[in-house]
């Protein structure tokens, strides 16, 4: 069983204890390292090269919004989910923005962090569209129509099945429901959406459904 590497950052040493206990619970996670702040976290992913990193937004000197964007940047560059104490918040618009493949409540249930580690470790995103959908709509910006022009561009130059598959993933479909109702295998879906990664030029499906909503709300 593959084993993955945690690293755990929030200024609250009592949070960082909670998610130690729980997660050394699990057979398949090792916890690496600890970081009190943004700028000790970049620091120590370069020393731990952790597959996840579960980060605190709100922390002195560097943020946790700042710090995922300045992760994202390496390479390679760890899997983050963002830790907040409101499901509709701003700050986690911004994260997911910078790079983040979800979030988690505070007062998620042991048992679903220790799986949100795991699916997030293998690629998948641990925020559904349909949520980021209501975040984004929630939280609108002047910066909205500038996002949408560029979006729409983006999905513009893509090929026809790539458009198909952007939408599919921006709706929520998983590889093997995109499989199903395009006619193709879950090998070629994967292709697709890796291929979507890299012209798009985003992080994971979760940004790759910030995109669609984007392109498609002015």
């Amino acid at each position: 069983m593959a084993r993955v590497r945690v690293l755990l950052v929030d200024d609250d040493p009592l949070v960082r204890a909670g998610l130690r206990l729980i997660l050394s619970s699990a057979a398949d996670i090792d916890i690496v390292g600890e970081s009190d702040d943004g700028i000790g976290a970049v620091a120590a992913v370069r020393q731990h090269r952790p597959d996840v990193v579960l980060m605190d937004i709100r922390m002195p000197q560097l943020d946790g919004i700042a710090a995922t964007a300045a992760l994202r940047t390496l390479n390679p560059a760890p899997q983050i989910i963002v830790l907040t104490t409101f499901r509709a918040d701003e700050h986690v618009v911004a994260a997911l923005r910078a790079g983040a493949s979800g979030f988690l409540v505070k007062d998620t249930p042991p048992a679903d962090i220790i799986n949100a580690v795991r699916l997030v470790a293998a690629g998948d995103a641990i925020v559904s569209p349909s949520v980021t959908r209501t975040l984004l709509s929630h939280f609108g910006s002047t910066e909205a129509s500038e996002r949408h022009h560029r979006a729409a561009q983006q999905l513009a130059a893509l090929t026809e099945r790539e458009q198909e598959v952007a939408t599919a993933v921006g709706a929520g479909a998983s590889n093997a429901e995109i499989a199903a109702s395009l006619y193709l295998s879950e090998a070629t879906v994967k292709a697709h959406v890796s291929r979507l990664l890299n012209k798009l030029n985003v992080s994971n499906r979760v940004q790759i459904a910030i995109l669609v909503h984007d392109a498609t709300h002015a």
